[in-house]
C-alpha cells in the first residue's frame, strides 16, 4: 500500500507517490463499462454485438428480469458476446 501523502511534500517527491496510488485506480477496466440495456435472450445460445470496437475483457449482468441462468458459452472476442440462457429473459449487461 502506498504511504499517505503529506501536504509538505515537494512536487518531485509527491509525483511518484501520487502515480503509484492513482494509476491502478485509473487503469481499472471497470472504469470503461458500457451498458447494453434490454437485451432479449431466447432459450439456448445468443450472439450479442458488444459494440466496444476492441477485444472484450469481461462482462457483468446489471439487470435480469426473470429467474434464468445465463452464462458465457464462447471465448471473448472483438465483436460479439455469446451467452446461453436457460429460458427466455430480458437483461442488461455491462461490457468492458
Amino acid at each position: 500500500m502506498a504511504r499517505p501523502l503529506s501536504p509538505k511534500l515537494d512536487w518531485n517527491t509527491a509525483n511518484p507517490i501520487w502515480a503509484q496510488s492513482l494509476n491502478p485506480v485509473i487503469a481499472n477496466p471497470m472504469n470503461n463499462v458500457s451498458i447494453l440495456e434490454n437485451i432479449v435472450l431466447k432459450t439456448g445460445s445468443n450472439i450479442i454485438n458488444h459494440k466496444l470496437g476492441r477485444m472484450m475483457i469481461g462482462w457483468v449482468l446489471t439487470d435480469i428480469q426473470a429467474d434464468q441462468n445465463v452464462y458465457r458459452s464462447a471465448p471473448l472476442n472483438d465483436l460479439t458476446l455469446t451467452l446461453t440462457a436457460s429460458g427466455p429473459v430480458t437483461l442488461s449487461i455491462g461490457v468492458f
